[in-house]
C-alpha cells in the first residue's frame, strides 16, 4: 500500500479524493450501468402483464430450486457482508469470523422451523399466515403487522441507501450535499422500478444475477488470495497476524469483543438478533412464499444455505487476505471502519480491472436487497393494509395491484428522504435494528402461530407493537445515540441500557408479551388450530 493512496482522516471521516483511481472509477460506472440497463429491461419485459395480484406477489412459481435459491441468497446477501463483514474481519480477525458463523447458522432455523409451515399456510404476505391461525382478529392483527413490517423494511432499506453513498466515498472522497442527493435519488429510482413496475418477477432477476455476480466475484477474488500464499492456509494466517499489528491476538478472541462483560453481551445480543431476525425479516419470509411445492421450496432452501455459507467463507478469506496484504493499520488509515478492505485487496491482487468488478458488484448487491425490501413492504401495505383492514377484502385485483404499485413509490421515496436526513448514522446500526425488531416482534408472532394452539390475536398484538416498541426504546436510550464519541449524539449522555443491540432483552421480551397476551381469557381463536395445523403440515386445508 502506498502513501499516496492513503487517506487523511478527521474524525473518521474521509477528506481525500477516495482511495479509487479514476480509471476504476470509469470501468465501475461502465459495468454498473450495463448492468442496471440490463437488468431493469429484463424485469420491464418479465414484469406483471395482467391485473393478477398473485403474479405481482409471487412471479413465476415454477422455478427451479437452484434459481429460488440464487434468489434467496440474491435477497438476503447485502453490501454489509461483501464490504462491512470483510471490513470486520480484516480489522478484527477471530471475532469478525465469528460474525460470519452467526450469518451462516441463521438459514439453519429457517430451514428447520419456518420454511415448509410458512409456505403451506400462507398466501402472498405474512398477514395471510396470521389471519388463517387467528380469524377472529385478523384485521387488528394485519394493521398491526403492516406497521412493523414497514418500519423493519424502511430501516433496512435506509441502510442499503446510506450504504450507497458510504460506497460512493470509496471513490470521490466524502462527497458533498449534491453528489449524495444524487446518488441517493439514482439508487432509489432504480429501486422503485424494480419493485413498482417488475413486481415480484422484475425483483427475482436482479436478484439472480446479483447472486451469481457475488458469487462468481467473491471466489475468484478469494481464489488469488490463496493462490498468493500457495494454497497454504497457514501462510494466510500467519502473514495476517503478522501484518495485523497485534500478532497472534489477532487469531484469538477478545480483540473486538473481549472488552469486557459488556461486550461479550453485546456480542452475544447482535448474534441472537442476526440469527433469530433471518428468518422474521419480510422480505426473506415472501421469498419463502413463493416455491409452488414443499419440495421445492426444501431444495431452494437448502441451495440458498450452501450459497450464503459460501459467500461468509470467501467474505472470511478476503478479510484476512485483505489484512496479509494490504496491512491492517493501512485499511484502518483509509476507512476506520473497514469498508474499504476488500477494495484495496482487490487494488493490490487484481489493478482496477478487478477493484472494479468488485465495487460494481457492491452497488448491485445494494439494488437487489433495497428491491426486496420496497417490494416486501409495498405488499404488505396493499394486501394487509389497505386490501383487508381498509376495505375488508373487497378490493379488485386491478385495485390492489394499483395500490401496490403506487406503495412501492411512497416507500422508495421515504427511503431516500431517510437516507439523506440520517446518512451520518452508520448502516450497521440501521441493519441490525431492523433485524432485532423482526425477531422480537415478528418471530415470536410466527412462531406462537405455527406451533402453539393457545395462541390468541391479544398475544399477537401485545407481541407485535411490544416488541416493535421495546426494541426502539432500548437502541434510543443506548450508547448509539448518546454518551459515547461514537454515538449519534456524543456530547449528551441518556443511555441506561449499555448494550448496543437490544436483542438480549427484546427478543425475549417479544415472546413473553405474546405468551402472556393468550394465557389468561377466552380461546376462541384454539378451535380452527386443528385445520390450521394440518394446512401447515401437509399444506393441504383438513377436510
Amino acid at each position: 500500500m502506498t502513501d499516496s493512496a492513503a487517506a487523511v482522516f478527521s474524525s473518521g471521516v474521509v477528506v481525500s479524493s477516495g482511495v479509487i483511481d479514476e480509471f476504476t472509477l470509469r470501468l465501475t460506472l461502465v459495468l454498473f450501468v450495463s448492468v442496471v440497463v440490463v437488468t431493469l429491461f429484463a424485469a420491464l419485459l418479465t414484469a406483471p402483464q395482467r391485473d393478477e395480484i398473485s403474479e405481482f406477489y409471487l412471479g413465476n412459481r415454477n422455478m427451479s430450486p437452484l434459481r429460488n435459491g440464487l434468489a434467496m441468497c440474491g435477497d438476503y446477501v447485502s453490501a454489509a457482508t461483501l464490504l462491512g463483514s470483510t471490513g470486520l474481519v480484516a480489522l478484527t480477525g477471530y471475532d469478525g469470523l465469528l460474525y460470519l458463523g452467526g450469518t451462516t447458522v441463521a438459514w439453519v432455523l429457517v430451514l428447520l422451523v419456518i420454511a415448509e409451515p410458512l409456505r403451506n399456510s400462507g398466501r402472498f404476505t405474512l398477514g395471510d399466515t396470521l389471519a388463517l391461525r387467528l380469524p377472529h382478529h385478523q384485521r387488528p392483527v394485519r394493521l398491526a403487522l403492516a406497521v412493523t413490517t414497514l418500519v423493519v423494511t424502511t430501516l433496512y432499506l435506509v441502510a442499503q441507501l446510506v450504504g450507497s453513498v458510504a460506497l460512493l466515498t470509496q471513490f470521490v472522497g466524502e462527497p458533498s450535499g449534491t453528489t449524495r442527493t444524487l446518488c441517493v435519488v439514482a439508487i432509489g429510482t432504480v429501486v422503485v422500478v424494480y419493485a413498482s413496475l417488475g413486481g415480484m418477477p422484475g425483483a427475482t432477476f436482479i436478484q439472480v444475477v446479483k447472486a451469481v455476480m457475488l458469487v462468481s466475484g467473491v471466489a475468484i477474488t478469494a481464489f488469488m488470495v490463496l493462490h498468493h500464499y500457495r494454497w497454504n492456509v497457514d501462510a494466510l494466517l500467519a502473514a495476517a497476524a503478522d501484518n495485523s499489528g497485534v500478532g497472534e491476538r489477532f487469531l484469538a478472541s477478545g480483540l473486538r469483543y473481549g472488552g469486557g462483560t459488556t461486550s461479550k453481551l453485546d456480542f452475544f445480543s447482535l448474534q441472537l438478533a442476526i440469527v433469530l431476525g433471518l428468518a422474521a425479516l419480510p422480505h426473506v419470509a415472501m421469498r419463502l412464499l413463493a416455491p409452488r411445492t414443499g419440495r421445492v421450496l426444501r431444495a431452494s432452501v437448502v441451495w440458498a444455505m450452501g450459497l450464503v455459507g459460501f459467500v461468509c467463507l470467501a467474505a472470511g478469506v478476503l478479510g484476512l487476505g485483505a489484512t496479509a496484504v494490504v496491512g491492517r493499520d493501512a485499511i484502518a488509515r483509509i476507512d476506520p471502519k473497514g469498508d474499504a478492505a476488500v477494495l484495496l485487496l482487490a487494488q493490490s491482487l487484481g489493478g482496477g480491472v478487478l477493484t472494479a468488478l468488485i465495487s460494481s458488484l457492491a452497488f448491485v448487491t445494494l439494488l437487489a436487497v433495497a428491491a426486496g425490501l420496497t417490494l416486501a413492504a409495498a405488499s404488505s401495505l396493499a394486501h394487509d393494509l389497505y386490501g383487508q383492514v381498509i376495505r375488508k377484502g373487497r378490493a379488485t385485483q386491478a385495485e390492489e395491484l394499483g395500490v401496490a404499485r403506487l406503495s412501492g413509490v411512497v416507500v422508495g421515496v421515504l427511503g431516500m428522504l431517510l437516507a439523506l436526513v440520517s446518512w451520518e448514522i452508520s448502516t450497521a446500526t440501521l441493519a441490525f435494528l431492523a433485524f432485532a425488531i423482526a425477531a422480537s416482534a415478528i418471530l415470536p408472532v410466527l412462531v406462537y402461530s405455527l406451533f402453539w394452539r393457545r395462541f390468541t390475536g391479544r398475544g399477537a398484538l401485545l407481541s407485535l407493537y411490544g416488541g416493535l416498541i421495546c426494541s426502539v426504546l432500548l437502541v434510543v436510550f443506548s450508547p448509539v445515540v448518546s454518551s459515547t464519541p461514537a454515538s449519534l449524539y456524543p456530547d449528551v449522555d441518556f443511555a441506561w441500557f449499555p448494550l448496543q443491540n437490544p436483542g438480549i432483552v427484546s427478543i425475549p421480551a417479544g415472546f413473553l408479551l405474546g405468551w402472556l397476551g393468550s394465557v389468561p381469557g377466552r380461546h376462541q381463536d384454539s378451535a380452527r388450530y386443528a385445520d390450521f395445523e394440518v394446512r401447515a403440515l401437509v399444506g393441504t386445508d383438513h377436510e
